[in-house]
């Protein structure tokens, strides 16, 4: 954020973030490139039927491998002390993709969550007619939403020198209330609460749907709830403990103006941070119960693979006995 000269922002030295954020940031990269990769992996190569949540997950999944490339320069940024090495171009890159990835993640997480919504709620209504085009640019306007809500990132400097140190922050902590700071977490406090709510209202009427009609043959409605129902745990673990940690610095700017204030907040809000890049990893495990397309594909894909390996291992069993028959040690 571009700061006037009568601002006051804080710096808090955090050797214990220092040392527990990169390693679990190197992890949340590992995990979530391997699932984002093996999704993405079979939504090109495997995926035989598209519909409109298989082009929502898709773009979801893109956006996730795009954003973990970023887990180990942060990773980097903390083992330093929070010192920044990169420049200022990459600093404003690395902070407007962590920005978007979770307006990403929130975004088409709930437009999968509408769609399963009116396919078994309102399963006549035309929206479930429109096809793949449709969808396709009902993601256009969600990418477009996202990055006129977070592109300001790209336009202004985010370093903050605290003695030798250049840190790199969206999130600094300066007392007064700027136009862009004040947006700035607006939109991170909004773009949870509101997509949350359609979440729980998606979820209570799909559950509330499996209650009423006790036929269900193909397992549809079942599939549906569990769905929404691990959107919703992803919900309250990755973007909840940030968001209330983020709505308490907000609290404390309007009755202090002093640093020593915000030092416990500041803590808790990076330290909840990092179950925002979580959502990557968990992502892979909502893709298998998105569809029964993807995740009969999945089923397909590692049996065929665990049949491989079964005849690979008969094969070489078969290789040992007859050397064994030949080499006279029965």
């Amino acid at each position: 954020m571009n700061l006037s000269t009568s601002d006051v922002c804080c710096a808090f030295e955090s050797p214990s973030l220092d040392r527990v954020l990169p390693p679990i940031l190197i992890l949340e990269f590992m995990f979530g490139l391997m699932g984002n990769v093996v999704a993405l992996w079979m939504f090109v190569f495997y995926m035989d039927t598209w519909k409109p949540n298989s082009v929502y997950l898709t773009h979801l999944a893109v956006a996730d491998s795009i954003v973990l490339f970023c887990l180990p320069f942060r990773a980097d940024y903390y083992r330093r002390g929070k010192n920044w090495l990169h420049g200022d171009v990459l600093c404003r890159i690395l902070l407007f993709l962590l920005a978007a990835n979770r307006a990403a993640g929130i975004f088409f997480l709930t437009a999968v969550a509408v769609d399963r919504y009116f396919k078994i709620v309102h399963p006549t209504n035309r929206i479930n007619r429109m096809g793949l085009g449709y969808a396709l640019w009902v993601s256009l306007g969600l990418w477009a939403l996202i990055f006129l809500a977070t592109g300001y990132l790209l336009a202004n400097e985010h370093f903050f020198y605290n003695g030798n140190r250049t840190q790199c922050e969206s999130f600094n902590i300066c007392m007064g209330f700027s136009p862009l700071s004040t947006w700035h977490n607006i939109f991170y406090v909004t773009q949870f609460f509101l997509p949350t709510a359609i979440v729980a209202f998606c979820t209570v009427r799909i559950t509330w749907q499996l209650r009423v009609r006790t036929l269900d043959k193909s397992g549809k409605i079942k599939r549906a709830v569990q769905f929404v129902s691990a959107v919703a745990l992803i919900f309250i673990t990755c973007f909840f403990p940030s968001t209330v940690s983020r709505i308490a610095v907000w609290v404390l700017k309007v009755w202090y103006d002093e640093c020593r204030y915000f030092e416990e907040a500041n803590l808790a809000f990076y330290t909840s941070v990092c179950f925002t890049y979580f959502n990557s990893v968990l992502n892979p495990v909502v893709y298998y119960f998105s569809s029964p397309v993807f995740s009969g594909t999945f089923n397909k894909l590692l049996n065929k693979l665990l049949r491989r390996s079964g005849d690979e291992d008969q094969t070489d069993s078969t290789k040992n006995a007859v050397s064994t028959v030949d080499g006279g040690r029965l």
